[in-house]
């Protein structure tokens, strides 16, 4: 027997029952018996705007899954080509279809000359990185005028391929530009995150090998973070896409969501709360504090996780496979002992809270010597497929432009006083 539920409208005594499906009502169902009312929910918090087959995640449980595979198995498994293939395919890709991927996006890495030489070395030479990120994306669909044709399949999967491959070049040509260093160009003899890392930090070599642990690593954050279902950057990606914009200028859209610091910041935030802690010493005392309300423990709970996030324990492991490399970051002891005596008070397990991927994700990206300005950008090169993926989705999808209502608020009707009158 379908599971349903029903509504019945106390003034007119009238009822509706709708079936539940996939964990979700029609609201559409609802609006037939209130019709002019709408359902008030501010951040979308209890709202699905969107059905999608890319990512489930069950916070509940701690369960984070892409197209059906475990994050844990393609964390252990894959590479975040192949996770970006999942992501966009919706299936992994076999040996010839992967290689092809992997040609494409390998020389696709390349950056117009205008784009670096007219428009990015253009900024001030304080700018922030991903301030950089955000206008070169935006700026690059109008080099790419093919691009307005996003129901062309060979034009929609040609942005792709140029966005996924693209973004790190941008990444580490903003980065770059900020320390007032001279751009590098792609290597195509490297692998993704190794070309990426040399883009960032070659300087005189004539051949920048990267070390094979830090590469890997770096490709383990990627996958960790290349899509994360409905957030606030993949819902701007959703809208803005809606419109029918191109790739580019929702992906700007949504990056330039990721830019605020309530979503693509709180590893920095992390960060600054160790160095503030200073000391193993001071963990205890700045724990009785958070529980007087004086202070918020960052890189701990979740909007959506109400167990321990999955991606946390991959990337604590991860952060130790780099500290053998780097050597250690002086910070790890004191985020060592601050999830230990956190996760052993019930003031924090009863509010659920638990490690996130924040927690030591800006540890890791901090060892392998980026600025703090970089770590949203970090988040946005992976994320892009992520983004994409739901922008491909919602176009095959045709969904409808996106238009939520509101709940007026404002004076009643009222009229016009001329100006001396006032």
């Amino acid at each position: 027997m379908p599971e349903t539920v029903t509504i019945t409208d106390n003034r007119t005594g009238e009822s509706v029952e709708v079936p539940i499906s996939n964990g979700g009502v029609d609201a559409s169902q609802w609006s037939k018996l209130l019709p002019g009312i709408w359902f008030y929910d501010p951040s979308f918090g209890a709202t699905a705007a969107a059905s999608s087959s890319i990512t489930e995640l069950d916070g509940e449980n701690g369960i984070l899954r892409y197209r059906g595979y475990p994050i844990e198995q393609l964390a252990e498994q894959s590479t975040y080509l192949e996770v970006a293939y999942l992501l966009i395919h919706g299936e992994l890709p076999n040996a010839e279809q992967f290689a092809a991927w992997t040609h494409d996006i390998t020389y696709h890495t390349f950056i117009h000359e205008n784009v670096r030489k007219r428009f990015m070395e253009g900024f001030h030479h304080d700018a922030h990185p991903m301030g950089i990120l955000v206008s070169t994306l935006a700026a690059l669909s109008t080099f790419y005028p093919d691009a307005k044709d996003i129901f062309g399949a060979e034009s929609r999967h040609k942005q792709i391929i140029r966005l996924i491959a693209k973004m790190p070049t941008i990444a580490a040509g903003a980065h770059r530009h900020s320390v007032g260093m001279p751009f590098v160009y792609p290597d195509n003899n490297l692998d993704f995150c190794s070309n990426f890392l040399s883009m960032m930090w070659k300087v005189a070599e004539p051949h920048f090998q990267p070390d094979p642990v830090l590469s890997h690593a770096l490709d383990v954050l990627f996958i960790l973070h290349a899509d994360h279902e409905q957030n606030c950057s993949t819902t701007a990606m959703r809208v803005v896409g809606s419109s029918h914009a191109d790739a580019y200028s929702a992906s700007a859209a949504a990056a330039a969501a990721l830019y605020g610091p309530r979503h693509g910041g709180a590893n920095e935030a992390v960060i600054r709360m160790l160095t503030e802690i200073g000391t193993i010493d001071n963990v205890e005392p700045f724990i009785a504090s958070v529980k007087e309300g004086k202070g918020r423990l960052q890189g701990f709970g979740h909007r959506v996780y109400k167990n321990y996030d999955p991606r946390a324990r991959i990337i604590k492991k991860v952060a130790y496979d780099v500290f053998e490399v780097t050597g250690k970051n002086q910070l790890l002891d004191i985020a060592l002992k601050l999830e230990e005596t956190a996760l052993s008070d019930d003031y924090f397990i009863s509010r659920k809270l638990y490690p996130n991927v924040d927690f030591y994700s800006g540890l890791i990206y901090q060892a392998m010597g980026f600025p703090m300005e970089m770590f949203t950008v970090l988040f946005a090169i992976p994320r892009v497929a992520g983004w994409l993926a739901h922008w491909n989705e919602m176009l095959d999808q045709d969904a409808r432009i996106a238009r939520p209502r509101q709940l007026y608020t404002g004076e009643a009707v009222r009229d016009y006083v001329p100006m001396g009158g006032r």
